[in-house]
């Protein structure tokens, strides 16, 4: 396991200040081992930890209050059972039916006591207005710590995929719940909640721990710091995603600990069939906006600011699907990347457009893959298929179109992403990742001589970074005045490097 004492280190913090709060995170994102990792260093401090769940209890508890007020005092109790026996059995009482004697109750129970109340799977509930009368009670309670009459818990986690304050986003979208009018769509009884803002994804140091781990017992001679890296540039510390893909490298390719292993896990992991990738896909389907935000940001390079206003953006965030960079707003990974294009590929996003595909054979010889023919055979077509169509529906798609003529001849022994750092409107780099081979492609739209010339300096940059000497460029030119014609090649030395140029027009 990663070692994360830091990240527990910080939460504890939280709780000794008595803080509530949230910790709401995507799917597979380690919360519960984080939690579980919280209650044991908790615990070890002497607090009383009351870690319970919403999963699997069936709709009973959520029925009416009475219900809910016992389900609650019983979870408590059953918690802490199993580190304090003895003061459990003051969590036993069958006489508790309203939130109002649960109010009082609760005075009783935690006078002189550091109670810490852990609710894992919060956004499980059946009827989350049950929920969310005990959430106000709580917050009111907090609000009167200083009365010496009162007691509460020392602190109240809630953990989860939605936020509190979200949880309405979630029934609205479910039908569960409709908007009355001058009802606000977020309208939180956890205000007094902080913010929590504990990196939960695996940074280099933590992914590198697990690997020194694992390097004690099997002696690989690894280069840990070189894999971490790699490991985190394909995942940005998605732990589900870190983990697999070590398993991966581990069972099915034979312990071999290098770069070019990370690359093949990749691979295989876009591949297979997950729940977490089997998520996206279901929640760009069912979210039509949230769909066209990510093909606007992955496929045409639209830029767009922070902003948790918008209902999409916000869902990508919960999802995990998004990331903030910069101000701006990122897809998470690159993993996630591939998925996405994959998923907008699958559904012919692009309609009505004929893939005329090559045969694999025609690129690949003695297993070698010939990204310069690639891309003259793709600018061939490319010109000689939509000559006849629309500037504008070329401007939006081309793109797309390279990476759908890619695909199908990579797969099986490869894989393609995009650096998501270098796209934009103008240019989008492609890294193509064949067996051992690793090809960079510069896409990019004419913007003129100042900007095709400001290309080559980019990509001479963008090879230095990855310690490449052969990269290739490929234009689109929509100047039908200038009369392009069909593709033009050439080979071009710039500063060490070699460029394969291929300019295609209409």
């Amino acid at each position: 396991m990663a070692d994360i004492s830091e990240k527990i280190r910080q939460i504890m913090a939280m709780v000794e200040k008595g803080q509530y709060f949230t910790i709401n995170r995507a799917r597979q994102y380690g919360k519960t081992t984080t939690i579980r990792l919280l209650e044991k260093a908790l615990l070890e401090k002497d607090y009383q930890v009351a870690r319970i769940s919403f999963e699997g209890i069936g709709d009973t508890p959520f029925e009416n209050e009475e219900n809910f007020c016992q389900n609650i005092i019983d979870q408590i109790s059953r918690a802490i059972d199993i580190k304090n026996p003895e003061y459990a059995k003051t969590w036993i009482n069958d006489s508790v039916k309203t939130y109002k004697e649960l109010d009082v109750f609760l005075n009783e129970v935690c006078k002189d006591k550091k109670v810490v109340l852990i609710i894992d799977e919060t956004d499980k509930t059946s009827n989350n207005l049950v929920f969310l009368r005990f959430i106000g009670m709580l917050r009111d309670k907090y609000l009167e710590r200083g009365n010496p009459k009162r007691a509460t818990f020392q602190s109240v986690i809630l953990a989860g995929v939605y936020d509190i304050k979200n949880l309405k986003l979630k029934m609205i979208q479910a039908g569960t719940h409709q908007l009355q009018d001058g009802e606000k769509r977020i309208n939180s009884p956890w205000n007094i909640a902080v913010h929590f803002k504990v990196d939960m994804s695996l940074n280099e140091k933590e992914i590198a721990s697990m690997l020194n781990e694992y390097e004690n017992d099997h002696k690989t001679g690894m280069d840990v710091e070189a894999i971490s890296k790699e490991i985190r540039a394909y995942t940005n510390g998605y732990p589900f995603l870190v983990s697999r893909l070590c398993q991966i490298i581990d069972e099915d390719l034979q312990k071999g600990w290098n770069v070019n292993a990370v690359r093949q896990a990749v691979k295989i992991i876009l591949n297979e069939p997950n729940l977490l990738f089997d998520d996206l896909g279901k929640n760009m389907e069912s979210n039509e906006e949230l769909s066209n935000l990510l093909y606007d940001i992955v496929i045409n390079g639209q830029v767009y600011g922070y902003n948790l206003t918008n209902p999409a953006m916000e869902l990508g965030f919960i999802f995990g699907f998004l990331k903030k960079q910069d101000e701006q707003v990122a897809v998470d990974n690159l993993i996630f990347e591939s998925v996405i294009y994959s998923h907008f590929m699958t559904r012919k996003k692009i309609k009505g457009i004929r893939i005329d595909k090559v045969l694999p054979s025609e690129i690949i010889e003695d297993g070698k893959f010939n990204m310069e023919l690639c891309v003259e055979k793709f600018a061939q077509h490319y010109y000689e298929l939509y000559r006849e169509s629309g500037k504008k529906f070329l401007e939006e798609e081309c793109r797309m179109l390279f990476l759908t003529y890619l695909k199908p001849l990579i797969n099986g022994a490869g894989f393609c992403h995009v650096e998501s750092e270098t796209r934009n409107a103008k240019r989008m780099d492609v890294v193509v990742d064949y067996k051992a081979e690793q090809f960079i492609v510069e896409l990019k739209l004419w913007y003129g001589e100042m900007a095709y010339e400001k290309a080559y300096e980019q990509l001479f940059d963008y090879l230095e970074s990855k310690g490449k000497d052969f990269g290739y460029l490929l234009t689109f030119d929509f100047r039908k005045e200038e009369n392009v014609g069909s593709p033009r090649v050439k080979r071009v030395e710039y500063k060490r490097k070699i460029f394969f140029d291929c300019m295609v027009g209409v």
